[in-house]
């Protein structure tokens, strides 16, 4: 019989650098989750990515047991890395960043997420990656 699910979680934590300290310890703790059971792997799978941001989903399970997965690095990110930004548009509809995403850092920035969304070719994934960028104030070259 499967396990039933009691909470899904989402964190953001550095590469090789998590501990017991919040937000690891505060939010696996009100599940009553031993924390080092996550963070002793997390750290071990993570260490050639030190210091690098990622999202983890965990999955929490009634018996107390978990599972969890890495997700790539963020979308606006890869972006904001790609045309050598610190932060996208205030107002993205009024005013637009100066620098452009090329084609080919579209396609790249693609490839990286197409295992992390549920699109079925690389379009679409092209798609919702320029989507983030018009969101951001960033305009992608035709």
């Amino acid at each position: 019989m499967a396990k039933k699910v009691t909470a899904n979680l989402k964190m953001k934590l550095r590469g090789g650098q998590a501990s017991a300290a919040p937000p690891v310890g505060s939010t696996l703790g009100q599940y009553g989750v031993n924390m080092m059971d996550f963070v002793t792997p997390f750290n071990e799978e993570t260490k050639d990515r030190m210091g690098e941001e990622m999202t983890v989903h965990i999955a929490i399970y009634d018996d107390r047991s978990m599972s969890w997965r890495i997700i790539g690095k963020p979308t606006d990110l890869l972006i904001l890395e790609a045309i050598g930004e610190s932060k996208g548009s205030g107002v993205p509809n009024k005013e637009k960043l100066k620098k452009k995403l090329s084609q080919a850092k579209l396609q790249e920035i693609a490839e990286k997420k197409a295992v992390d969304m549920n699109a079925d070719n690389i379009d679409s994934v092209k798609k919702m990656v320029a989507g983030t960028a018009r969101s951001m104030g960033v305009e992608v070259e035709q």
